[in-house]
């Protein structure tokens, strides 16, 4: 378990933490490669203008500026907190990557597929699965003037793979649309589809009946007309049939028509690569208003309290460069929320808190050289090594790597003949034999520390 964070919200994980969290990030980098996206970082922070230009998340982003400027010292001065110039930590990388695009389009082959793995801040309450500093990993594709909705088929199956690839068991990811349900409000009398959105995005929160009375009250909706949006964010399905459950509520509109052909594409097409893995779930909205068509949020299975651990969409209007516009769709996976909750469940572990293989002992302090030539011609093969600094009894520097979990201790001794001979210790079983330092290797599951599934 890792330590109480003296700063809250500001996680910083221990040794054996931090390998456990390596080995997440560079399972989803290799999946993401291995279906040609490409690395991007951008900066840290945005204008405020540029940040909150979508959705409602102006009380969750954290300004920055020089504290001599904020004093008005030296000639400067404070910045307005109202002032679309000011400069701000960007609270997601979806707005950030927009601009990035913007700005380098002509740089850029479309469609561009980028994946993205940084730090975000968030002005949250922290809690379980909720920080103020924590890491979040992206992927979007982004055309040139369209999009081809294939490709909100082609990330969640991405997702899945990659998701799968982690020691996190069993996970959904829900999937709705946006155009779905818009024209369903739409096809009801609703005309805030919008509202109706934000509403419908608290169900799990509040209950359906709080729900109910804020579609009333808000806006305007009659009893028959909130009962028929809630009755539509009870569906839920393995594969296609939420079109006949849709169909059967008796609401027509065209783009309802066409919310309805998309979210069986993607669920048909999951249902058959992903079995078991998404489902059609009609109560999923997601609260930023960029997103325009297919939408997903996922959950690990046994700990849906925790929330989405990884989320997105298509987004169509978010980016756009005069008459040029460039939409995409995406899925971002919260990566220190997904750790706080295999830490909390020590559902995996590290097989030993550092990275060195072997300890390379000292018989003798004037040896301290002589070993510096083993380690290197152990190094030399990938093998990570450290070397003692004083030659204290063999029993000690055999505790010493013991207590930081390294596997093996490396002996050097000189025979009659006055010629070194090398042995090395297998200090958990207590086997010790002789080795070359040119050919000698651990097994496999030794020459790394590795992350273990509990």
């Amino acid at each position: 378990m890792s330590r109480k964070a003296s700063l809250s919200g500001f996680h910083e994980w221990l040794p054996a933490e931090r390998i456990v969290e390596h080995h997440v990030l560079d399972t989803l980098r290799t999946t993401f490669e291995l279906h040609g996206f490409s690395s991007i970082e951008t900066r840290a922070v945005e204008t405020l203008g540029q940040l909150l230009r979508k959705g409602e998340i102006d009380k969750e982003v954290y300004a920055v500026s020089r504290l001599q400027a904020d004093a008005g010292q030296d000639g400067g001065k404070a910045q307005d907190a109202s002032d679309p110039n000011r400069l701000a930590l960007h609270f997601d990388l979806t707005v950030p990557f927009a601009r990035y695009v913007v700005e380098n389009a002509g740089h850029l082959n479309f469609p561009f597929r980028r994946y993205q793995i940084q730090k975000v801040w968030r002005g949250e309450r922290p809690q379980e699965g909720r920080a103020r500093e924590f890491t979040q990993a992206d992927i979007d594709v982004v055309g040139d003037g369209a999009l081809p909705f294939r490709y909100d088929v082609d990330v969640a199956l991405v997702m899945a793979e990659a998701l799968g690839a982690l020691p996190i068991g069993d996970f959904t990811i829900r999937i709705n649309n946006r155009k779905l349900a818009e024209g369903f409000y739409l096809g009801l009398g609703l005309q805030d589809t919008a509202g109706v959105l934000r509403n419908i995005d608290k169900l799990e929160k509040i209950g359906a009946a709080e729900v109910s009375r804020l579609l009333q009250a808000e806006l305007g909706a009659t009893e028959e007309q909130a009962a028929q949006a809630l009755a539509l964010a009870s569906i839920r399905t393995e594969d296609t049939s939420f079109v006949q459950q849709v169909r059967a509520l008796g609401v027509s509109h065209a783009l309802l028509d066409e919310g309805l052909e998309e979210l069986a594409a993607v669920v048909g097409e999951l249902h058959r690569r992903a079995p078991g893995r998404a489902v059609a779930d009609l109560s999923i909205a997601r609260g930023l208003d960029y997103y325009t068509g297919t939408v997903y949020e996922t959950v690990l299975t046994g700990h849906e309290q925790l929330g989405s651990i990884c989320s997105g969409g298509r987004y169509d209007a978010l980016a756009a460069k005069g008459n040029r516009t460039f939409p995409g769709v995406g899925l971002s996976i919260g990566v220190t929320r997904l750790m706080m909750r295999m830490f909390s469940q020590q559902m995996a572990e590290a097989s030993r808190s550092v990275p060195t293989a072997v300890y390379v002992a000292l018989t003798h302090d004037d040896d301290w050289s002589a070993a510096q030539d083993t380690a290197g011609a152990l190094r030399s093969r990938g093998i990570p090594t450290e070397v003692a600094v004083s030659a204290e009894k063999f029993g000690k520097q055999i505790k010493y790597a013991d207590k930081r979990g390294i596997p093996f201790v490396w002996f050097t001794r000189t025979d009659d003949d006055g010629r070194a001979v090398h042995e090395v210790k297998d200090i958990r079983s207590g086997e010790q034999a002789e080795a070359d330092p040119a050919t000698w290797m651990p097994p496999e599951t030794d020459l790394r520390a590795r992350v273990l599934e509990n």
